[in-house]
């Protein structure tokens, strides 16, 4: 089953509050965003952000320049279903984070919280730091949250990738300057403990 078809599968046959990556709020990631100290006009996309709540929570706080990138329009249409009116305001993305054309430059802030442990291919993860060089802005920040060393071995069925801060940052390199990590348990509705790495870096100007 590709990619696609198996995230489809699932926002299709399940209530996207009964996944195991379900946060009623994402406090974390809008903490984190808030912490960058970028103005509340500035371009945040979040990168996998399907049916999470993050983009009405961003909304909320008065984040105005938001997009939302997910592989799965299913996904996507929970989120806007959700916000209904709101949703206008936002840029959706159904599309491939691995594949996809984003302008350049655009974004000030990147977000993603459990798209990059996905990617078990070299090729997979080079396309996807490639796409952040391409489309952050020349200082811009990059917070992306994956399985701990200690985090689960696979989720949703799949395999997934754990990493340490340090194994995680050099998956992007010196374009990047790591500026803090932290960890996170994340408690499933089912009740288990999925144990997080954050890192949160800024891309060089040069």
């Amino acid at each position: 089953m590709q990619a696609k078809e198996h995230w489809e599968k699932v926002y299709q046959s399940k209530p996207a509050d009964t996944v195991s990556w379900f946060q009623e709020h994402a406090e974390q990631s809008l903490r984190l965003i808030r912490n960058t100290g970028v103005p509340l006009t500035s371009s945040i996309i979040d990168v996998g952000g399907g049916a999470s709540t993050l983009v009405d929570d961003l909304q909320m706080a008065g984040y105005s320049s938001l997009t939302v990138l997910d592989l799965s329009g299913a996904a996507l249409a929970v989120a806007q279903q959700r916000l209904g009116s709101k949703a206008q305001c936002v840029r959706w993305v159904d599309a491939n984070i691995t594949s996809v054309e984003l302008p350049a430059h655009a974004y000030d802030v990147w977000h993603d919280r459990a798209v990059f442990h996905f990617l078990t291919s070299p090729a997979e993860r080079h396309a996807y730091v490639e796409t952040v060089l391409r489309a952050v802005k020349p200082g811009g920040h990059v917070i992306v949250g994956t399985f701990a060393e200690d985090g689960p071995e696979q989720c949703s069925g799949l395999p997934v990738m754990r990493y340490s801060a340090g194994a995680l940052h050099a998956q992007f390199g010196s374009p990047f300057t790591l500026l803090a990590h932290e960890k996170d348990e994340h408690h499933t509705p089912a009740g288990n403990v999925q144990r997080f790495i954050y890192c949160y870096c800024r891309k060089e100007s040069s």
